[in-house]
């Protein structure tokens, strides 16, 4: 066989095992680069997620502590956390939405969080009836399941401060597989205010409905 003729055939071989080989890996990242792409998404959605939720606790915790020192108003609390979560948060995005929580409860001790007020249970079905007594540790007239009270409380006091900030993902991921947009973190703390004065006496009152 001509040399040229045979060193022309193994070039045009060569060539269609390269054509074939470049085809197969076109193919291949056209099928792997959309479910790669939708794992880096992830991978920074939930990374600003952590983060995002990170600064709004730090920036409660340190409304918390504003507010358990005398005098301090309550604006000023709102725009020191406000400043802090809105230099993470997308606020170019109109549907960014924070929301504070302005009227926090207080307790007399931590025990006392999320306690129920005590009733006399007549039938035994461990929930309190309009026709049962209870104790009033509030003062409010009405049986309540957290004996909380609405304000900042006093001296020594737990108070509990909640934030709530909802906005929109940064990467459409979540669209992409049927999800919403829209995510909300919480964030929220309890600290016991100064003792700048006594803390008040809290008595409850026994209240029995007419039966």
């Amino acid at each position: 066989m001509n040399p040229a003729l045979r060193n022309r055939s193994r070039l045009r071989r060569v060539l269609c095992a390269l054509t074939d080989e470049t085809g197969s890996t076109i193919v291949e990242f056209a099928f792997v680069a959309p479910v790669f792409l939708m794992m880096l998404m992830a991978v920074f959605d939930i990374g600003f997620l952590v983060y995002a939720k990170a600064v709004l606790q730090g920036a409660v915790e340190e409304g918390a502590r504003t507010a358990s020192l005398e005098n301090t108003q309550w604006s000023k609390i709102e725009n020191r956390v406000n400043r802090q979560v809105m230099s993470v948060i997308p606020v170019g995005n109109p549907a960014t939405d924070i929301k504070f929580t302005f009227d926090p409860n207080f307790y007399a001790n931590y025990s006392d969080i999320e306690l129920p007020e005590d009733f006399t249970d007549k039938n035994n079905n461990e929930k309190w009836d309009s026709n049962e007594c209870f104790v009033d540790r509030n003062n409010n007239g009405t049986y309540d399941t957290d004996v909380g009270l609405a304000g900042r409380g006093g001296a020594q006091d737990v108070l509990f401060l909640r934030t709530q900030v909802t906005y929109k993902r940064i990467f459409p991921l979540w669209t992409l597989i049927g999800q919403s947009q829209d995510y909300t973190i919480t964030a929220s703390t309890y600290l016991r205010n100064q003792p700048f004065s006594a803390q008040a006496a809290r008595v409850g009152v026994a209240i029995c409905p007419a039966s």
